[in-house]
């Protein structure tokens, strides 16, 4: 007599079985519309520069095109880390600039680069540089000229965003496979012990 297969926790299994296998076939999307979006921004860099957005729009958001503002004040500083033009780690100090708009505070300019977290010694001007990421603000200037007693830091560059989209879709295939072979093997164990 053949054993009948448990409906309720096969149709469990299977749907989260698909579900990761979506999801990894998902992720292989992801990975194609990442380099897209890379090249791109390895793309802007050779293309005219853009007036400072006063309002990022993110997902439209101009990253490593050139650009230019004027902080009128310098509102606070942040003292992050960063590498110099030689790759040395250090600081980069990042102004938070207030740009002439009633709403406050309108850029981020990453200004300099020092081996220690001192307070800079700038109270705002014309600057320059490339559009970069910012965890907080979704974008700031990194000047392309340092004020005295700074370092230029290093230009913002595109392999500082990941696209780890192909790891994140084997694990997925990974656990849709293991998830298969786990429950198989119960159903095989439960049936010798039965």
């Amino acid at each position: 007599m053949t054993q009948r297969w448990p409906i309720i926790p096969t149709i469990i299994v299977a749907l989260a079985v698909a579900t990761m296998i979506g999801l990894g076939i998902w992720q292989l999307q992801r990975k194609a519309q990442k380099e897209a979006l890379l090249a791109t921004y390895a793309a802007a860099a050779d293309m005219p520069s853009v007036s400072w957005p006063s309002i990022p729009i993110n997902g439209e958001l101009p990253l490593f095109r050139k650009s230019a503002l004027m902080c009128i004040k310098v509102e606070k500083w942040e003292s992050v880390s960063g590498k110099n033009m030689a790759g040395k780690s250090g600081f980069a100090h990042v102004a938070l600039c207030h740009t002439g708009g009633a709403e406050g505070p309108g850029a981020k300019v990453a200004i300099g680069w020092s081996a220690r977290p001192e307070t800079p010694d700038w109270a705002g001007g014309q600057v320059s540089g490339m559009i970069a990421p910012d965890n907080e603000a979704l974008i700031k200037l990194v000047a392309d000229t340092a004020p005295p007693g700074l370092e230029r830091l290093a230009p913002p560059s595109t392999e500082s965003i990941p696209n780890n989209h192909l790891m994140y879709a084997i694990q997925w295939f990974f656990f849709a496979a293991a998830a298969a072979i786990i429950y198989m093997l119960a159903l095989r164990r439960r049936r010798a012990g039965v």
